[in-house]
């Protein structure tokens, strides 16, 4: 039996943190799963005490549904917000069910702004309505601003909260304001100073105020070079400023140039992770909505649809393929190199294609260096191409003993890798000036493409040359 350590024992450091920052090892959320079967409802309650808010999250999106239920149920009275505010998509819906919206509000009153969105935004509208109306007015107001902006923008990922102070101020009068406002936001880590219509002009770091002494005009110590956002910029730009330019923070403006929040570090780290997984999903046909903790039919659903896309590229290749069908007949070989061709074809355009969209989310990848970019991978694909095909006719002519089959092999090798670069590089670029998602219908094209020309040009070739 697994046991807990309770509030009076010192938690060791590698038995929280396990293999990586956030996450518990598998011993201890089956320890805490096995508690909870025997009812040790007092040491759980002491255990997760002991764990970072993530760690929290982590254990309640790793338990089965039931023992989830029960762990929210014992942590309802006292619910962490940072702890929602860690929770995946799916699992927050099971989460908000058990808690109940009354308790959800309050929940959500005691988050920052740009958490409390987060979470208001994904639930339903009635939902949203009532946990709404449960709020204070200043809370229920920032929300609903944050809410009214487009989804994915600079204004659903900012924090409202903000440390602004007039540009005249001296370092003493900031000091003063930072110690004496209850009602600063927790976290901040740059001093914005604006004018009298509210509009940012420079902004200092914290230890740059911390180390001048009191009588000196903050305007005097400012950096003037400030990068704002837009309210309505896309969060992948945001994210590729942040790490173009290394802010730590940067302000948030509306259309009057007025300051209305701020972003910070912490936030973009959020981003980053979630457009490189959303990439990866679509990279592999896989919709948004399919994660780990999906329900099945909703799993099936999703997956479903670009399985279904496949089916049409699988079609289009198996039709050139009949075309062949009498050459085929003729020659049994044929149809055993047939994979060879199109496993080689699809592995080089599969890994053009992962390069080109990471460059294409990098802002690497532009109209301007396209082609070149384009010409670079046709050039390694056509001596790759070389390369293996020396290899696979070598095999195909000791295997078959047709030296002409293997040199058919060998061009459909060469032909079909110049196909994968040329298409795997400048499918997306094509994509993107459509305005389509090139992660999204990449993988599919480009399926359909490296299988027909693969197959067309090797089945062509040994009809031409060898029957």
């Amino acid at each position: 039996m697994a046991d807990l350590p309770t509030e009076t024992e010192e938690q060791p450091e590698t038995e929280i943190s396990g293999s990586a920052a956030g996450h518990l090892p598998d011993a201890a959320v089956r320890a805490v799963s096995e508690a909870l079967d025997e009812n040790r409802i007092d040491e759980v309650r002491d255990y997760v005490e002991f764990l970072h808010h993530a760690e929290v999250a982590d254990l309640i999106e790793r338990l089965p549904g039931d023992k989830r239920d029960r762990l929210v149920g014992l942590l309802s009275d006292d619910f962490d917000p940072n702890v929602m505010a860690e929770l995946d998509e799916t699992v927050l819906d099971g989460v908000v069910d058990r808690l109940g919206l009354d308790q959800v509000a309050q929940v959500v009153a005691g988050m920052d702004s740009d958490d409390a969105v987060d979470v208001v935004e994904e639930l339903e509208d009635h939902e949203q309505r009532e946990v709404l109306d449960a709020l204070s007015e200043s809370d229920r107001t920032l929300i609903e601003e944050g809410l009214s902006y487009p989804e994915d923008s600079a204004g659903r990922l900012m924090q409202r909260e903000t440390v602004a102070v007039p540009s005249h101020w001296t370092v003493g009068q900031a000091i003063d304001y930072m110690r004496e406002t209850e009602d600063l936001t927790t976290h901040f880590f740059d001093l914005y100073l604006v004018d009298p219509r509210h509009q940012p002009v420079g902004t200092i770091p914290l230890s740059r105020v911390l180390r001048t002494q009191r009588h000196v005009a903050l305007n005097a110590i400012m950096s003037a070079e400030l990068r704002k956002i837009p309210v309505t910029m896309d969060q992948e730009e945001v994210a590729f400023l942040f790490r173009q330019r290394d802010l730590i923070s940067a302000p948030v403006i509306d259309g009057s140039n007025r300051l209305v929040g701020v972003i910070t570090v912490d936030d973009v780290v959020d981003v980053i992770h979630e457009e490189h997984e959303e990439d990866i999903m679509r990279l592999a046909g896989v919709g948004e909505e399919d994660d780990l903790y999906a329900a099945i039919w909703a799993t099936v659903r999703s997956r479903s649809t670009w399985l279904f896309i496949h089916l049409i590229a699988a079609g289009a290749a198996a039709a050139v393929v009949g075309i062949f069908r009498g050459t085929i007949e003729q020659m049994v070989a044929l149809a055993i190199l047939m994979p060879v061709v199109a496993a080689m074809g699809g592995t080089a355009s599969v890994q053009t294609l992962t390069v080109a969209v990471r460059a294409i989310a990098m802002r690497e990848l532009t109209p301007a260096n396209a082609f070149r970019t384009v010409g670079k991978e046709i050039i390694v694909g056509f001596a790759n191409g070389i390369l293996f095909a020396v290899m696979i006719g070598l095999a195909t002519w000791a295997w078959f003993g047709n030296l002409e089959l293997g040199g058919v092999i060998a061009l459909a090798i060469i032909i079909n890798l110049v196909v994968a670069g040329l298409a795997g590089s400048a499918l997306p670029v094509v994509l993107q000036r459509m305005g389509f998602d090139p992660a999204v219908a990449g993988s599919a094209l480009l399926t359909s493409i490296t299988d027909v020309v693969g197959f067309y040009v090797f089945l062509g070739l040994a009809a031409l040359l060898l029957l």
